[in-house]
């Protein structure tokens, strides 16, 4: 791997957070190794140098030292993701859940993702001491990390699925006032305008009743407006999606929430095979997380210097011959290797951040 690009990103980094020039370095190697290498396995990644022997096992070496000496505040990253991503005004948050295992140990990760016009980004998230799902708190404590970093006003909506649908959990986002569409079960019961309990499904699943009612979940401070749709095919599930909007599409919106898929896609198998990490400790998983999450934000962000003006190529049928992340992300790799004086020109137009996050 060439030194100057990694001197001169470890530079960049420099300005976001205060570490020493070597950990900046090992920062920048692992950022730039992922990449090239598709794989955030250390020993991988200490080859991308291309050094001898001797010079491998000491790169390896201090890759490992990275991680078990460096510990930075809990969202330093966000920051630079965001501007990576752009859409600073108006941003589409989707939450969602990743998991796997590795050996007899689950690593389960929420995620508050941005959705961008053309693909998402990993923003923020929590490594979950558990299997299974989510806890209210853990999603307000996730939540509240982005509106103390970038306040709640420039949320235009907040998309998750059934999961997400806590009674404790919705009244914290109207509390704060943050828009959202959520996915609740079919089975849920709501309270009318009358005063009645009557399951939900039978006022928007039947014909006679619409596709569209208001009504107030149990727990809830104040009623929600319910939109259902029947998806395509055999044994499809009704979706029924709940919003604290009045006047407004859920059901449209709520189709983004997708993305969130590819999405983790991208930092598995379709980029840099996040599952082959052996890492397992909660803090070592969240710094990793991290520099994944600027890898995929820059890859993102390079589609547009790939694509310029034009449109993203397609396929007769209409869908993107490559999605923009992989535009983006093969754009980078080719860079690398042809060792291209602007490789690192997405990074070189950011702002850098005057209270940059100090090492712990």
């Amino acid at each position: 791997m060439d030194r100057p690009v990694i001197a001169a990103l470890a530079e960049v980094l420099g300005g976001f957070v205060q570490l020493s020039k070597s950990r900046l370095e090992t920062m920048a190697l692992i950022v730039v190794g992922m990449i090239g290498a598709r794989t955030v396995n250390l020993a991988h990644l200490a080859s991308e140098r291309g050094s001898d022997r001797a010079a491998l096992a000491s790169t390896y070496r201090r890759l490992q030292r990275f991680f078990q000496h460096v510990c930075l505040p809990q969202d330093w990253a966000a920051p630079v993701i965001a501007q990576l991503a752009g859409g600073a005004e108006g941003r589409t948050l989707v939450m969602d859940r990743t998991n796997w295992k590795i050996g007899g140990t689950a690593v389960n990760l929420l995620v508050l993702a941005i959705r961008t016009r053309h693909s998402q980004v990993p923003l923020m998230w929590t490594v979950l001491g558990h299997a299974g799902n989510s806890s209210c708190e853990e999603r307000i404590g996730l939540m509240a990390r982005y509106v103390a970093l970038f306040g709640a006003g420039n949320v235009e909506t907040l998309l998750a699925d059934r999961e997400f649908a806590g009674h404790a959990w919705l009244n914290w986002l109207n509390r704060n006032n943050i828009p959202f569409d959520i996915r609740v079960a079919v089975n849920r019961l709501i309270i009318r305008a009358d005063g009645r309990e009557v399951k939900l499904a039978t006022q928007v699943t039947l014909p006679r009743k619409g596709r569209h009612c208001t009504g107030t979940l149990e727990g809830m401070d104040r009623p929600l407006h319910f939109s259902a749709r029947l998806p395509r095919g055999n044994g499809a599930e009704w979706v029924i999606v709940a919003t604290n909007r009045t006047g407004h599409d859920a059901l449209k919106t709520y189709r983004k929430r997708w993305a969130i898929e590819r999405l983790f896609r991208n930092t598995k198998t379709n980029g840099v095979n996040f599952e082959d990490t052996r890492l397992t400790d909660p803090a070592k998983l969240h710094l990793l997380t991290s520099l994944i999450a600027l890898a995929v934000a820059w890859s993102v962000r390079a589609a547009r210097t790939a694509l310029g003006n034009a449109a993203p190529p397609r396929k007769a049928h209409g869908s993107l011959a490559m999605s923009y992340f992989r535009t983006g992300f093969t754009f980078i790799r080719n860079r690398l290797r042809a060792d291209h004086p602007e490789t690192l020109i997405e990074w070189t137009r950011l702002r850098s951040n005057p209270n940059s996050a100090r090492v712990v």
